[in-house]
């Protein structure tokens, strides 16, 4: 006899409009937290020259010989402005929404590593605000390229905010740079969802495009670059017990909620009564009253050797049956 089998649970497919109004949320979350946790400027720039003069003991300073091609050639520069000050916010929403259509089983454990991820990044910002290299004294050799070209974009002179804008952004807010955290997030989805080779190889270019571009910009040193990465790999190792706690209070919510509709469930106002079939208006029985006693009419019983038509016979007759 075959073995009994059942039928794996079909994938439920996430619901946009229960995403866009979560994603917005928790955005919403970073960027206000992230200008609430504005630190000391002094405390910043120290941090900023502590990573630079370890990366100069390290001999891992890539920044000067990048910010000074950035700063020489126009055609270089430009266009690295264009993609520091626009890619982050492009590219991240667009493969979230390829992953959302296309791979919707593997959509929910890539935005929980998102989400999570981005606000491991709120709080290195927290906890150590840094100096970028552009903001460094003129002395340290670093030149702000989003400055120098700020003639061709909408950005001024503060980062890649708009113009006039500049108070809505943190400056000091480059450990660890989530500019490479995520572009290494859309790369490794890229690369693991992307069935064509042109979209795997982006998932290789665009990560470190984007380390080079932060790098040549001045607005990250190549440490913050590192740690991007290594919050997005905490980020993946915390995605799925973050997905079982958020089952778990989904779960202990929908449990109160039904105790809550059960104990304010309305109650049995019937007060035992009962409509039978023909009645309109119900009426209140007892379990002791027999329905067919009420109908039978008062009265001494009829004699047993009597016949019932006898009762209805005439006196002509009734003489006739005693003789």
């Amino acid at each position: 006899m075959p073995h009994a089998t059942t039928a794996p649970a079909p994938h439920q497919r996430p619901r946009w409009w229960t995403e866009l109004p979560l994603l917005a949320l928790v955005y919403a979350a970073y960027s206000g937290g992230r200008l609430l946790v504005r630190g000391d400027v002094s405390t910043a720039v120290d941090h900023g020259l502590r990573i630079l003069h370890l990366e100069q003991t390290l001999f891992l300073n890539a920044e000067h010989p990048l910010n000074r091609l950035f700063t020489a050639h126009a055609s270089i520069g430009i266009p690295a402005d264009f993609a520091y000050a626009s890619l982050h916010y492009l590219v991240t929403p667009a493969v979230l929404i390829w992953i959302f259509r296309r791979h919707s089983a593997a959509y929910r454990r890539a935005r929980t590593w998102l989400m999570t991820s981005t606000m491991l990044g709120l709080i290195g910002f927290t906890l150590m605000p840094t100096c970028p290299p552009r903001l460094l004294s003129a002395g340290h050799g670093f030149v702000d390229t989003m400055a120098q070209y700020s003639s061709y974009g909408w950005w001024g002179a503060e980062a890649s905010a708009p113009r006039g804008m500049g108070g809505m952004t943190n400056q000091y807010a480059a450990m660890p740079s989530l500019h490479v955290g995520w572009s290494l997030w859309c790369g490794i989805l890229l690369w693991r969802h992307g069935k064509h080779p042109l979209v795997r190889a982006a998932g290789i270019a665009y990560p470190l495009l984007t380390t080079f571009v932060v790098m040549g910009t001045a607005n990250h040193y190549f440490l913050d670059a590192v740690a991007g990465a290594a919050v997005m790999g905490v980020g993946a190792l915390l995605a799925r017990p973050v997905m079982r706690l958020a089952d778990r209070a989904k779960q202990a919510a929908v449990t109160r909620f039904a105790r809550v509709s059960a104990t304010t469930k309305s109650p049995d106002v019937s007060a035992g009564c009962k409509t039978s079939a023909g009645e309109r208006i119900p009426g209140q029985r007892t379990s002791s009253a027999d329905p067919t006693d009420a109908a039978a009419p008062a009265g001494p019983p009829a004699p047993a050797d009597v016949p019932a038509s006898a009762g209805r016979a005439g006196g002509g007759d009734a003489a006739t049956a005693a003789r």
